[in-house]
């Protein structure tokens, strides 16, 4: 990856600074998630891709969030040319590893031991084309290792300089305490959005007491609270085709609260999208959104809820307008679910 200097970009608003806990990087929030710039919701355009990681980067988004089962491996590659040119040091890259798929796309296992580990660590930063991973994470515990040799191997390819710092992805709190114990935790990335608020059932309270930060994805719950989604747009090949959430007689449910948040936000001079992302953020300076784009166009929509500052009155009519517990459907079907630690106290 070359160390050319790109022309400065510009942004009239800057994005806020936060720390991804207490030994973790600093990084603009919100951060970028990539996940659907490899097909996951259906086909996606590489070029369009491009322009949006690189519209990311000049609005002074730094931290790029992908996984290298994204496209079984095209996603690294995508962030590989989109930072052609870039200082790689303006860039925190997180990468999530572990997910085994087969040559049809499909899941067909986990695997986070250490030879696996590290493993998986070579190709990436082949494919991303840099000596080093920012934030290093596996994607899920595997139950057949203990996250205690999971975590030494991270902690290995730390003292190596290989990795930079480690993350870990919707585990419990049980599971921190005992991977804290082998090596500090930089964050812990999981689904947190007004339809998605599990963390807050004494998951964040671990985090908070560890210091560890919290890196929310989902925080449109894949589209849900964008103020622009419409039931007939699910493909077959959208992960969403297979959500609860957004199967009939949930999304109707859904809509309606989206639509109570669209009076708040329309009194802000905001869209939903923003009031959403906007929501996440004001739940702790250690709180950081990842959302995701697919266009250029989107993504200034999204970036712009940094400029959002929800008081007391305003956080209170969102509670109301979209209470906790109110979505309808849960966020994973039932395969999906059961791989979630987080889910389990």
């Amino acid at each position: 990856m070359t160390t050319t200097s790109p022309p400065p970009a510009t942004s009239v608003h800057p994005l806020p600074q936060r720390r991804l806990g207490a030994t973790g990087p600093v990084v603009a929030s919100p951060g970028l998630g990539l996940m659907s710039l490899s097909g996951v919701y259906g086909s996606a355009d590489r070029d369009e891709g491009l322009a949006t990681v690189h519209a990311a980067l000049d609005a002074g988004v730094t931290l790029l969030d992908t996984g290298d089962f994204y496209g079984s491996g095209s996603n690294e590659e995508l962030v590989r040319d989109a930072l052609r040119g870039r200082r790689r040091e303006d860039v925190v890259l997180s990468v999530k590893y572990g997910a085994l798929r087969d040559p049809a796309g499909g899941f067909v296992g986990f695997d986070a031991r250490p030879a696996a580990t590290k493993n998986f660590l070579t190709y990436t930063l082949q494919r991303l084309g840099t000596d080093h991973v920012d934030v290093y994470r596996p994607a899920r515990l595997d139950p057949a290792v203990p996250i205690e040799e999971t975590m030494g191997a991270l902690a290995e390819l730390v003292a190596a300089g290989w990795v930079r710092h480690v993350g870990l992805s919707e585990v419990g709190s049980e599971t921190l305490r005992r991977a804290s114990a082998v090596h500090p935790v930089a964050d812990l990335q999981i689904e947190w959005s007004l339809a998605s608020r599990g963390i807050e059932d004494g998951l964040l309270a671990t985090c908070r007491e560890l210091g560890i930060g919290v890196t929310a994805y989902g925080a449109l719950s894949r589209g849900l609270l964008s103020g622009h989604w419409r039931p007939e747009r699910v493909a077959a090949d959208d992960f969403r085709s297979h959500s609860p959430r957004f199967q009939a007689g949930n999304v109707e449910r859904n809509l309606e609260l989206v639509e109570a948040l669209r009076e708040v936000a329309d009194d802000l001079g905001a869209t939903v999208a923003q009031l959403a992302v906007a929501w996440v953020a004001a739940q702790g300076e250690d709180v950081v959104p990842v959302v995701g784009a697919r266009r250029p166009a989107q993504l200034a929509e999204t970036l712009r809820a940094a400029e959002l500052v929800l008081d007391d009155a305003t956080l209170a009519r969102i509670e109301r307008a979209f209470p906790r517990g109110g979505a309808a459907g849960d966020r994973y079907d039932a395969a999906g679910a059961a791989a979630l630690d987080s889910e389990r106290g």
